[in-house]
């Protein structure tokens, strides 16, 4: 699907829901901002907005998903970095503007089916960063509920740093991460009372 029209309007999609939510993105800027002819758009998504974000939705999982796998053999502390590193250039490229498609799309969108497509995109990232972590030396107990922390938290600083117009948040949470990262990474020995 590289390079077609359908390509770039998702794409301009993505984008557009970062930066406005569900509600600020419209056909008629999708369509401004792909480039793509103006018919196309009901040709390549005849069911409306909707079926547009959902396709949106699915790609900017599927992205992550890919970035995660990118990482996969790294020291769990090194997961962290990297994750937390494309939040990062997200808000650095957009200026503090834009923040997670998938995100905006479960706090602005009043359709059912799109936010249960965002809850499984969610949880889809959770479950993957789990392996990525387990493989990356942390216990799976652990990387079950580390991998929620780090995807929420994520989420939160990167609202707090368009909130705010600072990184300065964003980088004491991926601090705090790294740094729970690496004492759920430690040998046992080294870890008072950690369950096994």
């Amino acid at each position: 699907m590289a390079g077609t029209a359908k390509d770039a309007m998702v794409r301009t999609a993505i984008d557009l829901l970062a930066r406005r939510g569900y509600q600020g993105t419209s056909f008629a800027e999708v369509i401004e901002g792909s480039g793509a002819p103006r018919g196309s758009i009901y040709h390549h998504f005849p069911a409306g907005k909707d079926e547009l974000v959902a396709a949106s939705v699915a790609r900017a999982g599927h992205r992550a998903v890919q970035a995660l796998d990118a990482i996969e053999g790294q020291p769990a502390p090194k997961v962290v970095d990297a994750y937390m590193d494309m939040w990062r250039a997200i808000l650095v490229g957009s200026d503090l503007t834009a923040g997670c498609s998938v995100l905006a799309v479960t706090v602005s969108s009043a359709d059912l089916d799109l936010v249960s497509q965002t809850g499984a995109v969610f949880r889809a990232w959770r479950e993957r960063m789990t392996e990525v972590l387990t493989a990356g030396g942390m216990h799976r107990g652990d990387a079950v509920g580390f991998s929620a922390l780090l995807v929420a938290a994520s989420e939160g600083a990167v609202v707090l740093s368009r909130a705010e117009g600072s990184l300065t948040a964003f980088d004491a949470v991926a601090s705090q991460l790294r740094a729970e990262a690496w004492r759920l990474t430690r040998p046992p020995s080294q870890v008072p009372n950690r369950p096994r």
